[in-house]
């Protein structure tokens, strides 16, 4: 396979994993809404995701870095995801759901990072900028958003299993087309993981994502809700997700024209601000229509915080443990986020309202943005000391 064809399936992977993807994020509350869970089981049912995700996603990259295979751990996984999914969304009781929820979830949360690490991988071999693979997974978001948000407004929320189990075909039968990574002659040992679970900075940078990765998963898990809250339908809801992922994949795109001009924690500093003054404004909507337009902001908060993020982690950890710090940094990103960002705002969507929860998720970028200026000072002093020493 030529070098230009193995690009082509790896976008066509990230393309129909992130259409997928839409369909959970997007929809599930509202499904869940539809079985008759309250705002709290919603919650709890949504933090299933995050919990399975960090377990299974140090563990497939454990397994990959082993086993020097990002190809066979993504079609194992995608087998696995659309299995769980035709039994998770056939259940009706609580425990049920929690239950296929966090076997769903075990398979599918590793394949978004495992396409993105590799596609990262690529990126570099072929000297290209991550963007402009990752911004695939953003078109197929976007459009599927689209497409199923009008369906389901039509048909209704109970038959999302449908499009979820087509185009879930489609991307098991794409994973069989793209090329694997190198494999490094160098085998990965249990001791190499104790290595990365010691880098300080590794750790620092995680710690602080969080205050920001908390309110971005509680507005993926809650967003649906809140805009039927302030009078918005499925369709509404859909175009919420298209126009928010459509900005990030401009930004995805371009990314080769601005990204390395400034350090990565520089544009992280400026996302968690931007951050911060998006979820203020949403606290104070009063109609859906006020959330869509400003979905176009999404780009330069997620899509800018993102791209540097993943850079920086890429940075810091060893070439031969990628996939597994790839997948650390997305189970906290995801998983531990996830679990804080969907059970609290469940508990204030349920007891108080969408807007307390908006608000409280700008408080919470606004100190993440605070945390991130100190550690970008603290990463300048300590190369001014180390300058100063040579």
């Amino acid at each position: 396979m030529s070098k230009k064809d193995s690009l082509v399936s790896l976008k066509l992977l990230i393309f129909h994993f992130h259409a997928t993807n839409t369909i959970i994020i997007s929809f599930l509350p509202l499904y869940l809404k539809y079985k008759g869970l309250t705002g709290t089981e919603i919650g709890w049912v949504l933090a299933i995701g995050p919990f399975a995700s960090i377990i299974s996603q140090p563990f497939w990259g454990y397994l990959s870095d082993k086993y020097k295979t990002v190809k066979r751990m993504l079609i194992i996984s995608v087998i696995g995801m659309l299995l769980a999914s035709i039994i998770f969304f056939q259940m009706n009781h609580l425990v049920a759901i929690l239950l296929f929820g966090a076997i769903f979830y075990f398979f599918s949360s590793p394949v978004g990072a495992l396409s993105d690490s590799l596609a990262q991988r690529r990126a570099n071999d072929l000297g290209i900028s991550f963007g402009t693979i990752r911004m695939w997974g953003s078109v197929g978001f976007a459009f599927s958003s689209l497409i199923v948000g009008e369906i389901l407004a039509k048909l209704g929320v109970q038959y999302m299993v449908w499009p979820y189990v087509i185009i879930g075909t489609v991307l098991l039968l794409i994973s069989f087309t793209i090329q694997d990574v190198k494999a490094d002659s160098s085998p990965v040992q249990l001791n190499d993981i104790k290595k990365l679970m010691t880098n300080k900075s590794f750790i620092f940078f995680l710690i602080f994502m969080m205050f920001i990765s908390i309110g971005h998963r509680a507005n993926d898990s809650f967003m649906g809700i809140y805009i039927t809250e302030l009078g918005g339908n499925e369709g509404l809801v859909g175009l919420a997700w298209f126009i928010g992922v459509i900005s990030e994949a401009f930004v995805f795109a371009f990314a080769g024209f601005w990204f390395r001009k400034f350090h990565p924690i520089s544009f992280i500093v400026f996302a968690t601000v931007l951050y911060s003054l998006r979820w203020f404004i949403y606290g104070t909507a009063t109609s859906p229509m006020l959330i869509i337009s400003l979905q176009a902001l999404h780009g330069l908060t997620f899509g800018i915080f993102y791209l540097a993020a993943f850079d920086y982690v890429t940075r810091i950890i060893p070439k031969l443990l990628q996939s597994t710090g790839h997948l650390i940094f997305y189970s906290v990103l995801f998983g531990v986020s996830g679990i804080i960002g969907s059970m609290g705002g469940g508990f204030l969507m349920e007891h108080f309202c969408g807007q307390s929860l908006y608000i409280t998720m700008g408080f919470l970028a606004l100190i993440g943005a605070v945390c991130f200026s100190g550690f970008h000072f603290g990463i300048h002093r300590k190369r001014e000391k180390s300058i100063e020493k040579s």
